[in-house]
């Protein structure tokens, strides 16, 4: 698939750990075959446990174009596919008309005329358009569980061939395919045709020693001390049942980088309250940890 992949699934986690990506054995050995394989990776798990960060880390550690397409309620094909640019087609005809006249026929033939408004140069190319255009590529499909049933179907039969049909110009097909790495937060089930197309792999939110490694990694002003400190309170956060949202990596590294930004070097009290707007993202749940502040810092 992508030139100049590593030869191993180890190897390929080193180069993901060269951009600040721990990933583990696992996880590297699926992304490794999704490679080898040529198949899209859906990855699952709950918000902030990395899954777009992976795909970051891929197109950073193989040196490829990163192409997202951010899915939603209501996207369908023609945000991921391709439009035409409208207002260049318009300037294109009366162009046409005050040099031919005829009402812009060129050489007096509507066919010709209607051919010469559907060029390439019109083409405005979508995610799925520029990363077929573009392979080999990372395709970032981001919470494709936003997206719905007929999206899917699309989806499928573009991942299935790796080509897409434009009635004005023919088909597009990518002479590499590129990586595919569909996301989802699982807040609704995606159908079994898709899975079946793709390779599968939940993250979970690190263990403690991991994700202090994570922490080291991406942000490595930030002391072991105080990283160590930090995880242990987000590992306390998502052991609760009441919180909302609990933090995830993301916020994890927020929260350590704001500390250090503050010069903060053993985390008590006062600068943890103080700062828990990068950690926790609803009052209700910013209520709950003030109050519990002092037991887990205790721990």
């Amino acid at each position: 698939m992508a030139s100049g992949n590593s030869t191993s699934a180890a190897g390929l986690a080193e180069r993901l750990g060269a951009t600040g990506y721990l990933a583990d054995d696992e996880l590297a050995t699926v992304l490794f075959l999704a490679l080898r394989m040529e198949r899209p990776l859906l990855l699952e798990g709950e918000p902030g446990t990395g899954k777009t960060a992976l795909a970051e880390a891929v197109a950073e550690a193989l040196d490829l174009p990163l192409v997202r397409l951010q899915c939603y309620e209501g996207i369908d094909a023609t945000q991921a596919l391709y439009d035409w640019d409208f207002p260049r087609q318009i300037l294109h005809l009366r162009t046409l008309e005050a040099v031919h006249g005829d009402g812009g026929a060129v050489g007096g033939s509507v066919e010709e005329t209607e051919k010469s408004l559907f060029q390439e140069r019109f083409l405005l190319a979508r995610p799925v358009l520029q990363a077929l255009q573009q392979a080999p590529a990372v395709l970032l499909v981001d919470e494709v569980d936003r997206a719905d049933d007929e999206f899917e179907a699309f989806l499928l039969e573009v991942l299935s061939t790796y080509q897409v049909s434009i009635p004005e110009l023919g088909t597009v097909a990518a002479a590499t395919p590129p990586l595919v790495v569909l996301t989802s937060n699982r807040t609704r089930e995606l159908h079994d045709a898709l899975k079946r197309r793709c390779l599968y792999h939940w993250i979970d939110h690190p263990g403690l020693d991991r994700e202090v490694a994570i922490v080291r990694s991406r942000a490595p002003e930030v002391s072991e001390a105080l990283a160590r400190q930090v995880v242990g309170v987000v590992q306390q956060l998502r052991a609760r049942d009441d919180l909302l949202k609990p933090p995830g990596v993301a916020e994890t590294l927020d929260w350590a980088r704001a500390l250090n930004h503050l010069g903060t070097t053993d985390l008590d009290l006062e600068a943890a309250a103080t700062t828990l707007g990068a950690l926790v993202k609803y009052r209700e749940d910013a209520d709950r940890v003030k109050q519990a502040l002092d037991r887990m810092l205790a721990r």
